[in-house]
């Protein structure tokens, strides 16, 4: 059993934003921090004060997270990003807010909610009936706040406190211990902590450690426990300043009957923010939109599962020709709202126990079997149609990468004027200098076409070229799909509509989309401008005549690349802590690293031959160091172990914050089932004597900051996790069992639900029946995991008040 939490993240737009720029616009992108760290930026929007951003992400997270906030930034060339505001939701108030669908992404872009605080309630539109599947979470307008530096808090504190019976009387003793992860508020990247406190009207300081935000102090103040006497212990941490006024750094406010009741209590308390403040008034600072849903799912072990499995893989192996109940009845019973995401569930499961193929194949024969007329053929947004989009993402995107990756960096570079409407042509100025004239709207026009042509021509061009490349599974799955078409259209006059039927899919629902919003598929870091926008969707409704049939046809000795691999260029890196290592050297040198199932490799150039850097069973961590160690951003360190079994250290370089979390994720996925992680780590360097973080002076010290290993990204080349997929169906077919339940008894004239009995290999005589009982016995097994009683985390044991 395992606690799985998850945040899925969809920054909309922006609006009435203020104005940064001497232009009387701002250059906006988000930032999104998960417990003051930054896991995502957005693409800038370049002068505008209504940007809109339509980015999507899904972050797997510890349960234990306590809040993620938007900043809207203005990104300016040549001084510091201007932060214009924020919007901030705790764990607890997406949890509290009511269960909201995931409204389609047509619906987000239009409805425009009345704009609401975002710590105040959920979806502000139309109430949401019942569901089939529900989120907690928060979707609608937002409005930005200021950042306050007294809430810009992060960091936990390490306290011991013990209550010593008299004469005369009692004696509270505070020891602070040490602190970690406080936030930077020097120049340098650090700060210089030191901690007061108080209680009762007086106050004791510890001593100041200069540049450190993971300071240990070890210092023990005592106090009089008087009759009468306030009840609660204030413990606050400061930045030192020699010039000017200390920043503030954090606060614990404990309650002192409680340690008075235990005698002793030691613990990690979370630094709070000052809300002792009057509120102050909110400037114009725009509105956020955002669809923020939190997902809490307890997954058991495979074993558990293994029913619910079996039963589907039933259904699908036998197709048609089998009792054909189930996976008719799940689309049934499924809303519009959440059908892509039960889509994509099932698909994964299938791909996972190599079915997808027979899945896919059943839904086109249920599809076909209630479709008369071939021009409406998948245009709704059937089960089959979604299905098909998520096997396309999940299994063709790099080869849409390879297909479109060339084509979509040439219209970006070459940034042509394309336009084919009359109305809307632009005339401008031609010609060598001296000697300019203005051009046709004609000429315009033929210039346009001839761009457009080339740019037509060589995706055709590409398409052809690409049919090996093409992943197998996705070929065959078209092939089945012509098939299936043909047999149901046989007539001479609908012989072009199983071409039709490919490239829907292939041209319409996947090349389409990918060409007009690159970003979106990982084909571009940024968003187009106005003029590469208006060419990509010119080229998109272009291609959309193209010849798909292509992929319908098969290619010998092509399959799908199998592992997962990773490849970024311009990082740089540099060897272990020990001066050991093909990468030493007192400098970053600029180097290519890939990273496959089997190891993190390097090389020289993108085209060079690559050396193995780290064998990834040898990696014990992979985390972000502090800004100050290097002087630079964006960098992280690989924890492993070299050939003695002595850890060593290597640093690397990324060239932006979303590139250095994509390559954390990436390394924790692949190394999850490693034997020996650590548990802590330093992120600072050992320099000198001493390490930069904690300044232990022993190198073998143990780490002063918790690893993050559990804070991933959702990826398209993610590995499959068949037990999570498994619970997630299992969640929606029990949301909508009642339903389930009444349409059997429909179909078997009132008998009465039981498990059905069935022997290994046999289809079950009434597989809705044996679904049910699955699910009886599913809810069983998860109320039988759940513990008597709320566990406490070791050192976490005293509660805050705030």
């Amino acid at each position: 059993m395992a606690k799985r939490s998850s945040l899925s993240i969809r920054i909309v737009e922006g609006k009435n934003l203020p104005a940064k720029d001497i232009t009387g616009s701002s250059d906006p992108y988000c930032i999104v921090k998960v417990d003051s760290e930054p896991i995502i930026r957005t693409a800038t929007v370049w002068k505008t004060l209504c940007p809109f951003w339509g980015e999507e992400y899904q972050v797997h997270l510890p349960p234990t997270f306590h809040a993620v906030a938007f900043y809207v930034m203005d990104e300016d060339a040549l001084s510091r990003d201007d932060v214009i505001g924020k919007v901030c939701l705790t764990r607890d108030t997406l949890a509290s807010l009511p269960k909201v669908k995931a409204a389609p992404h047509s619906q987000v872009l239009r409805k425009v909610p009345e704009v609401v605080q975002a710590e105040g309630r959920g979806y502000a539109g139309d109430q949401p009936g019942p569901l089939s599947h529900s989120h907690t979470g928060f979707t609608g307008w937002a409005h930005l706040t200021e950042v306050d530096p007294d809430e810009e808090v992060q960091g936990e504190i390490h306290l011991r406190l013990e209550v010593l019976p008299g004469p005369p009387a009692c004696r509270l003793h505070c020891t602070v211990l040490e602190a970690r992860d406080l936030a930077p508020k020097d120049r340098n990247g650090a700060s210089d902590p030191f901690v007061r406190v108080r209680y009762n009207g007086r106050a004791q300081e510890t001593s100041v450690v200069k540049k450190s935000c993971y300071p240990r102090w070890n210092e023990t103040f005592e106090f009089e426990l008087e009759e009468g006497a306030t009840d609660l212990l204030c413990v606050e941490a400061w930045d030192w300043d020699l010039v000017s006024r200390n920043d503030f750094l954090g606060k614990v406010v404990v309650n002192v009957q409680r340690v008075r009741a235990a005698q002793q209590e030691e613990g990690w308390f979370r630094l709070q923010p000052d809300q002792s403040k009057s509120q102050r008034a909110e400037g114009n600072l725009g509105s956020l939109q955002l669809e923020v849903r939190l997902r809490d799912e307890t997954v058991l072990s495979s074993g558990c599962y293994q029913p619910l499995v079996q039963l589907l893989c039933q259904e699908v192996k036998l197709g048609t020709q089998g009792p054909g109940q189930l996976i008719p009845v799940i689309e049934e019973t499924t809303s519009t709202e959440c059908r892509q995401e039960v889509a994509t569930n099932l698909l994964k499961l299938f791909l996972g126990q190599g079915l997808a193929k027979e899945f896919l194949d059943l839904l086109f024969q249920l599809e076909l079997g209630r479709t008369s007329e071939a021009n409406t053929l998948f245009r709704s947004n059937s089960l089959a149609s979604k299905s098909m989009e998520s096997f396309l993402k999940v299994a063709g995107m790099r080869y849409l990468h390879g297909v479109l990756g060339p084509i979509i960096d040439r219209v970006f570079e070459e940034k042509k004027y394309v336009e084919l409407d009359p109305s809307k042509v632009e005339v401008k100025d031609v010609g060598c200098s001296g000697l300019h004239r203005q051009q046709s709207e004609a000429e315009v026009l033929e210039q346009s076409a001839q761009t457009l042509r080339a740019h037509l021509g060589a995706l055709l061009s590409a398409l052809c070229r690409s049919v090996r490349a093409c992943p197998a599974v996705v070929r065959a799955t078209f092939r089945q799909l012509f098939k299936r078409v043909r047999e149901r259209f046989p007539d001479t006059q609908h012989e072009n509509v199983p071409f039709i039927a490919v490239t829907s899919f292939l041209c319409l629902r996947f090349f389409s989309p990918a060409i007009m919003s690159p970003k979106l598929f990982h084909l571009r870091e940024r968003h187009a401008d106005a003029r590469t926008s208006r060419t990509l969707l010119l080229l998109a409704k272009g291609q959309r005549g193209l010849d798909g049939a292509a992929a319908a046809h098969s290619a010998p000795g092509c399959g799908t690349a199998e592992g997962l691999y990773h490849q970024a260029c311009g990082h740089r890196g540099k060897g272990g802590t020990k001066g050991k290592g093909p990468l030493a050297s007192s400098s970053f040198k600029k180097l290519h690293f890939s990273l496959t199932t089997e190891a993190l490799s390097f090389a020289k150039t993108p085209g060079a031959k690559k050396s193995i850097l780290i064998k990834l069973a040898n990696i014990r961590a992979a985390e972000k160091v502090e800004e100050k160690s290097f002087g630079s951003s964006h960098v992280m360190q690989v924890i492993y172990t070299d050939d003695v079994g002595l850890l060593q250290t290597a640093y690397l370089q990324c060239k932006c914050v979303n590139e250095l979390n994509q390559w954390l994720s990436a390394l924790r996925k692949v190394i999850i089932n490693n034997a020996g992680l650590l548990a802590s780590y330093h992120p600072g360097v050992f320099r000198g004597d001493k390490w930069s973080c904690c300044h232990q002076k022993d190198r073998t010290d143990q780490g002063c900051d918790k690893t993050r290993s559990r804070v991933t990204l959702q990826e398209w080349n993610d590995p499959l996790d068949h037990d999570l997929e498994a619970q997630l169906i299992y969640r929606h077919l029990q949301s909508v069992e009642a339903t389930l339940r009444e349409k059997h008894r429909e179909l078997s004239g009132g008998t009465e639900v039981g498990t059905v009995p069935t022997n290994p290999g046999e289809a079950p005589k009434d597989p809705l029946a044996a679904l049910l009982g699955v699910l009886q016995d599913l809810r069983l097994l998860h109320s039988s995991s759940l513990p008597s009683s709320p566990s406490s985390e070791p050192h976490c044991a005293l509660d805050l008040q705030t």
